[in-house]
């Protein structure tokens, strides 16, 4: 028995390692995923974008600011002239905490007054706002102990905290409304990813050739079916959002699924072109699994793109998914204005038309 099995391993062994294909699929993904995990699934926030709107022309403001120029956490600093610019900045994910500094701070740190400083918060990224309100705090906590420390009689500053969209930073609120799009990845990766694949394997792909459907017309029909699914899918999820975890939707029904519908034609592309790529079920599913975990980690879902290096930020733009999280929770939990939409969903679409386009000439190649 022991001769029996010990023949039988090294066949599969040569099997898989003389296969150029296993070979690749056995290098090539684990390096590939082990170097973006490293970069991009990490629970520290760092490279924050912090917004200033400091009314005040004072010493003690002017102080407190400099604070947060000074921290390694806190590398984007945009400076505000009024109220009016608070909200576009944090709509469109340009800060996720606006320090509000009132005009009389300094004049009441300076007359033993009590003088506070107001955090407004992303709400709709729940984890990384308390992070960052947290070394947030830290910073104006410090502030005010040295305040204290150097002049007898100084009064505490204190924070008033204000999360917009998600007040109580409540973390269904983030999570449910993202799996809509996590969720509609994986359907419409494993839908699509199969379909070609699954023809050439069980040998029905030549009968597909001889019939009198042309080779558009064939790509057409694997795409249309993966893309109601996956449409449905996502449709089973928003009504499971809103009715059974209660969270508010408060924007556009018609923005949220003309995005969505955007965001699955890209989704469907690469699918589509991971099938015409493999020739097996099973390199499919691991074509989208080497796809799929990659594009978790550089959506936002999990960690804050802005953590990551700039090299990495830059490959991100390539993921729909991180472009569709933006949408989904703009519109789910604040009423998000089309254009902000818009500015997010035409990357989508070029995505789109890119993975389709090249699923085409690869599935037409390959007949050839």
């Amino acid at each position: 028995m022991i001769l029996r099995l010990r023949a039988l391993i090294i066949k599969e062994l040569l099997a898989i390692l003389r296969d150029k294909r296993s070979r690749l699929l056995l290098v090539v993904p684990p390096l590939m995923q082990m170097i973006i995990f490293s970069f991009a699934a990490t629970l520290e926030v760092k490279n924050v974008s912090l917004g200033i709107l400091n009314e005040d022309s004072g010493q003690a403001s002017n102080e407190l600011a400099q604070r947060f120029h000074a921290s390694r956490t806190f590398r984007h600093i945009t400076y505000l002239k009024g109220d009016a610019e608070v909200a576009p900045l944090i709509d469109s994910q340009g800060a996720i905490l606006v320090m509000r500094i009132a005009d009389d701070f300094s004049r009441r740190v300076e007359s033993g007054q009590p003088a506070s400083v107001q955090f407004i918060l992303d709400g709709r990224r729940s984890n990384a706002a308390q992070i960052v309100q947290g070394y947030a705090s830290q910073i104006v906590s410090r502030f005010s102990e040295e305040l204290a420390s150097s002049v007898p009689g100084a009064p505490s500053v204190k924070l008033l905290e204000r999360n917009w969209f998600n007040p109580n930073l409540n973390y269904v609120w983030f999570t449910v409304p993202s799996l809509i799009g996590v969720l509609s990845t994986l359907i419409g990766l494993i839908v699509t990813g199969l379909s070609v694949a699954r023809e050439r394997e069980l040998g029905t792909f030549d009968q597909l050739l001889v019939s009198p459907l042309k080779p558009f017309e064939i790509l057409l029909g694997k795409t249309i079916p993966s893309f109601l699914l996956a449409y449905c899918e996502g449709l089973l999820i928003l009504g499971v959002a809103v009715f059974v975890f209660r969270v508010p939707f408060n924007g556009s029904v018609l923005l949220l699924l003309g995005g969505l519908a955007v965001f699955l034609l890209a989704i469907v592309g690469i699918g589509l072109f991971i099938s015409s790529l493999a020739r097996t079920q099973q390199q499919a599913v691991l074509g989208a699994f080497v796809f799929m975990v990659p594009a978790m980690l550089m959506s936002g879902f999990a960690t804050p793109v802005e953590n990551m290096p700039p090299w990495l930020q830059v490959v991100a733009e390539g993921n729909p998914l991180k472009h569709f999280m933006i949408i989904i929770k703009g519109v789910f939990l604040k009423d998000m204005p089309p254009a902000i939409v818009a500015a997010n969903a035409w990357p989508i679409l070029v995505i789109a038309l890119v993975t389709l386009g090249a699923a085409s000439w690869l599935f037409r190649s390959r007949l050839e």
